[in-house]
């Protein structure tokens, strides 16, 4: 299997709109504040816009579909036929692991910021005498996310091209092995043919 134009483009795409729409989702995270209700001597937590929750599950999925066109194409490393062994096989094994981390952590951030972001406190409290806390999303959730996102890209483009090289073995590996065996067997037929000749 040999690197693939369109496949990198795809992942690097996928990443890419996921990494704007987890910054996205950072800049557009809930607020809110305490506002007394009109009707009654209590306050309650007003929210701001929930785009941020949209924003992360879109994120979210278009980083999964990412991750699955990757594996997919080169078969989670552990299906299809072996790889040449060598230095490019110890580096795929290397970024499998690698991108696999980054990638469950970038959907860790994502969904824990999408559903943290979506919670909206129930309760209220009594005007002047409670202290009624609104519960909001921390500030960076979705600023990991997205740079786990950058990264989980990088390393899944490494992953995929060693990847490629250790199942092909490489072009000028072949390539020689090609010549090899042509010139031995030509050293081959011409030492019959002089046998052949006496």
């Amino acid at each position: 299997m040999g690197v693939s134009v369109p496949i990198i483009a795809i992942t690097i795409s996928l990443h890419l709109i996921a990494f704007v729409l987890a910054v996205g989702a950072e800049r557009r995270r809930s607020t809110a504040k305490v506002v007394p209700d009109e009707y009654d001597e209590k306050t309650y937590c007003r929210y701001g816009t929930d785009a941020s929750t949209a924003y992360g599950l879109t994120a979210l999925g278009l980083l999964l579909i990412s991750q699955t066109v990757v594996h997919g194409v080169t078969k989670c490393l552990c299906f299809g036929r072996g790889m040449m062994g060598g230095r490019s096989t110890s580096c795929a094994v290397f970024f499998f692991s690698f991108s696999w981390i980054s990638f469950l952590a970038a959907e860790a951030c994502l969904l824990a910021g999408s559903a943290r972001n979506a919670y909206h406190t129930k309760y209220r409290a009594v005007f002047h005498v409670e202290h009624l806390s609104c519960a909001t999303l921390r500030k960076g959730v979705f600023a990991a996310g997205a740079a786990l996102t950058f990264i989980s890209m990088m390393v899944s483009i490494l992953y995929y091209w060693t990847h490629s090289k250790a199942d092909t073995g490489g072009w000028e590996k072949h390539h020689n092995e090609g010549l090899g065996m042509t010139s031995s067997n030509l050293r081959e037929n011409a030492h019959h043919l002089k046998a052949s000749e006496f």
